[in-house]
């Protein structure tokens, strides 16, 4: 395999490994700002 094609095959790689970090990133904040929004809800009542 030429080198070309191994480094797009790395970049390839990476780029997928990071939208999956970046996904789940997102998910635990967005289960952070349920939980705040709930005890945000709760402290009004």
């Amino acid at each position: 395999m030429p080198t070309t094609m191994k480094l797009a095959a790395l970049l390839g790689l990476f780029a997928l490994s990071a939208c999956e970090t970046i996904g789940g990133a997102g998910q635990d904040i967005e289960s952070a700002g349920e939980a705040i929004q709930s005890e945000s809800n709760q402290a009004q009542y």
